[in-house]
């Protein structure tokens, strides 16, 4: 969801320099970037080296830190290039189609007043699964609850955290970098966009990865 679908790191980058100032602190740009596509718990040990204030209330923060990205979200996401059209290219292609993402369920609830709820069977949230990304867990998941073999599964990413998850599932993947630059990596499809990219693209980035 996050850099994928919706320019939604941006956000978070606000949130989270905020909730370093209530701290009393700065958080640095390696740490900030570190957090990307990373679980909410990850983020917050991140946070709290960071600002060298290792005995932080993790559940304090992460309440502050949702209240204030549910804050922003509310007030509307802005689409990343080619998105919008692809998932409803999809749509109505009448493909199954899940969103996969590291967030917890209370923002992707206001987040999918923009997403649309109609334009997903399964939601899988990061609060909601066994293990978060990178973990091949909620991918896996995700196919499991649309009653999909993973690899018969095309996976979209922005992130190397979100890259690993998707290929350890044994999706096929699709990668275009919002915030950090990605690696060549073996079994995904490097993209600098998702302009262009429709349901018959995506049989081709299944046919190269799977063949």
């Amino acid at each position: 969801m996050d850099g994928t679908l919706v320019d939604s790191e941006k956000v978070w980058d606000v949130a989270l320099h905020e909730l370093a100032a209530h701290a009393g602190g700065t958080l640095s740009e390696s740490a900030r970037l570190a957090m990307i596509g990373s679980s909410m718990a990850t983020s917050m040990r991140i946070l709290r080296e960071d600002l060298g204030q290792p005995d932080r209330d993790e559940p304090a923060d992460v309440e502050w830190l949702e209240r204030r990205v549910e804050e922003l979200f509310a007030e509307g996401l802005v689409w990343r290039p080619g998105a919008m059209e692809l998932l409803r290219a999809v749509r109505a292609a009448g493909l199954p189609t899940a969103l996969v993402t590291s967030t917890g369920r209370r923002l992707v609830e206001v987040a999918l007043e923009t997403l649309g709820r109609e334009n997903f069977d399964v939601v899988v949230c990061g609060d909601e699964v066994s293990a978060p990304k990178p973990d091949p867990a909620p991918y896996r998941r995700a196919a499991e609850l649309l009653g999909v073999p993973v690899d018969e599964c095309v996976a979209i990413e922005d992130s190397p955290t979100g890259m690993a998850s998707a290929v350890a599932s044994g999706a096929a993947v699709l990668a275009v970098p919002a915030e950090l630059e990605l690696p060549p990596t073996d079994g995904v499809h490097l993209r600098d966009t998702l302009v262009g990219v429709d349901p018959a693209y995506l049989a081709t980035v299944f046919a190269r990865v799977t063949t």
